[in-house]
């Protein structure tokens, strides 16, 4: 007879998939709402998304507990900053404290998957991307989440940005106007939801620009 042991793991992945798109004067950030747990869906109305800074955003997919562990980290560390220098973290500047956090975990990591997507100090859209131990890029656009390999595909054939070793350096900001974006993520999850059982329900979009913060929704299959 086969030995049987016990295993216990620390992390889950709670599925989903987050976008961000970024154009020359906003920034299009989007999750879907499902929480899952193996076969099991354990909500069909949690965000994904979380609002670090006036001008910053950030949406992410994997272990859902870690998550908000690592964003109540992240909060805590822009009020210091606020109280220092009396004033918002930009989002080049929270890109790189989260790349810091992520790091300073990697022996035990954040199970978390994020992009985080906002406006620069020149008001150009700017999305970075990571990975659970701190690597990120900047980029145009990008995905993570249990649907990002339908996703991203589809993203590179529709925005292609430039190779980064062309010299001099492109600018990584999609050519789309605001709606066109907007359009385009909300085919994408149409068309993830229908083959990631992990992505439905509901997709929550938020749009940053000059005049501020919005949100949009958009319902998708619930099967």
């Amino acid at each position: 007879m086969t030995k049987q042991q016990a295993n216990w793991s620390p992390y889950d992945n709670n599925g989903g998939s987050c976008v961000a798109i970024a154009g020359a004067d906003y920034c299009v950030i989007a999750a879907d709402t499902r929480m899952s747990t193996g076969y099991n869906i354990l909500t069909r109305d949690y965000s994904k998304i979380c609002k670090l800074a006036d001008k910053c955003v950030m949406a992410s997919s994997g272990f859902q507990a870690d998550v908000r562990a690592l964003q109540k980290q992240l909060a805590a560390r822009h009020l210091i900053y606020q109280h220092q220098h009396n004033k918002q973290m930009s989002c080049p500047a929270m890109a790189q404290l989260l790349s810091n956090t992520l790091y300073y975990k990697r022996f035990f990591p954040y199970y978390s998957f994020n992009v985080l997507g906002g406006l620069d100090n020149e008001g150009k859209g700017c999305v970075f991307t990571y990975d659970a131990v701190g690597s990120y890029e900047k980029v145009g656009y990008s995905s993570q989440g249990s649907g990002s390999t339908l996703i991203m595909p589809f993203l590179d054939n529709q925005l292609k940005s430039p190779s980064p070793l062309l010299l001099p350096a492109q600018d990584a900001v999609t050519p789309l106007v605001e709606a066109e974006a907007i359009d385009l993520v909300k085919t994408v999850f149409a068309s993830a939801s229908e083959r990631d059982i992990y992505t439905g329900d509901k997709l929550e979009l938020v749009i940053i620009n000059a005049a501020g913060i919005r949100r949009e929704y958009m319902e998708l299959r619930k099967d």
